[in-house]
């Protein structure tokens, strides 16, 4: 498989300080339909002003699982079978935006069987000149997958070998690995990974920030970061005055080692109303 090395550049780009993000997380499929660049610069600044101290940051996904690999949404040029892509980029103009507004981006994919550090070389090369990109995303629930949620659990190795790809771009760069069970997450391996919990179907506010807290303390002193406001627990959070500020404070109040909030797409818009 193609593991093509980072593409020469200068001096790597310095990031910032480490700080709490709040934002969001895109996916074509999420949100029922697009309203374009400005909305989500203005949904990631909405999310940090509820948070002080906390810098706008966003899971931007540029790789959909498709049939048994991934579908990146921008031109490329690979040997790789489980890798189809787009002929036009459908990232640059955001990606641009994000750098102005100071925005923290994630670049996620979910893989398939698409070779994983091809993949990663494949994404980077093409878009860490961004200075709003902090590193790379994975969806473990689509690694190596048969076609469901779930994926295939991340070995030490795998997940040191990938941190050492993340890192050839840029060494301050970091790699975030998602699921909604620790038990798929690397056994030992911390450094260089922040760990994202995507859970879902909490039966009330309380489940949530208990079920949270225990992934916080399963991984900490290592970063860890958090998916909320999905359409199955809206049945409790939409009896929330501010779903997205409330439980983030919660987190925030028991989850210590907590890096970001990012609200989910697939109701950002009810919550973060587009305007007309």
């Amino acid at each position: 498989m193609q593991t093509e090395p980072p593409t020469p550049t200068s001096t790597p780009t310095s990031l910032p300080s480490p700080s709490l993000g709040a934002g969001f997380r895109f996916s074509t499929y999420g949100p029922s339909y697009n309203p374009g660049p400005d909305y989500w610069v203005s949904v990631g600044e909405q999310m940090s002003a509820k948070f002080s101290e906390s810098v706008p940051e966003a899971i931007w996904i540029v790789g959909n699982f498709t049939g048994k690999g991934t579908y990146l949404n921008f031109p490329v040029e690979t040997n790789d079978p489980n890798v189809t892509h787009a002929y036009v980029d459908m990232n640059e103009k955001i990606l641009n935006l994000f750098d102005e507004h100071d925005f923290k981006v994630w670049l996620q994919v979910e893989p398939g069987n698409a070779d994983m550090l091809g993949l990663i070389h494949l994404v980077m090369n093409h878009y860490s000149r961004h200075p709003c990109v902090i590193g790379f995303g994975v969806d473990v629930e689509w690694y190596k997958s048969d076609g469901s949620p779930e994926g295939t659990p991340v070995t030490d190795e795998d997940a040191a070998a990938w941190v050492d790809a993340v890192r050839s771009h840029n060494p301050n760069y970091l790699l975030f690995l998602k699921h909604w069970d620790h038990n798929w997450m690397p056994p030992t391996v911390r450094d260089g990974i922040v760990f994202v919990d995507d859970s879902q179907q909490f039966t009330s506010f309380d489940h949530l920030v208990t079920e949270f807290a225990k992934w916080g303390q399963h991984f900490a002193p290592a970063p860890v970061a958090f998916q909320y406001g999905y359409p199955d627990d809206r049945i409790w959070w939409g009896k929330l005055q501010d779903p997205p500020g409330e439980i983030g404070q919660a987190i925030l109040e028991n989850v210590p080692n907590t890096t970001a909030l990012f609200w989910v797409d697939f109701t950002v818009l009810d919550v973060f109303p587009p305007q007309p």
